[in-house]
């Protein structure tokens, strides 16, 4: 069974000189395309796909840090942001009649707009 994923990767304190390495070497577990930094040297991506074959965050870590540990050519810090993408968690906004009422009593509109123009 497929689970789909939106994950995040940032890498800090690798080889500079590595990058393309490290780079590729992610890509080839994820696929990772849009790569930026955070103007400390460190690279970061994100990508959706899907972990297939009863694979967990954790063992993607631990398949995807090797990878980028091994282009590297000794440790450096990986950390994965991991969003299950299938059953986020989301609220539901609504409103009743008593709502309806209150709101459109006259200056209702403006008494809020005022209220939150003064923030």
């Amino acid at each position: 069974m497929s689970r789909y994923y939106e994950m995040g990767v940032e890498i800090m304190g690798h080889d500079a000189e590595k990058e393309s390495q490290i780079k590729q070497a992610a890509e080839q577990e994820w696929p990772f395309s849009d790569w930026w930094s955070s103007g400390e040297g460190d690279l970061r991506a994100s990508a959706e796909s899907a972990l297939c074959g009863g694979e967990s965050e954790e063992q993607f870590t631990e398949r995807l840090s090797v990878a980028i540990w091994r282009a590297n050519g000794g440790f450096c810090e990986v950390v994965v942001n991991a969003t299950y993408l299938e059953d986020l968690p989301y609220e539901i906004h609504s409103l009743d009649q008593n709502d309806y009422a209150r709101l459109m009593q006259p200056n209702a509109g403006e008494t809020k707009h005022e209220d939150h123009a003064d923030r």
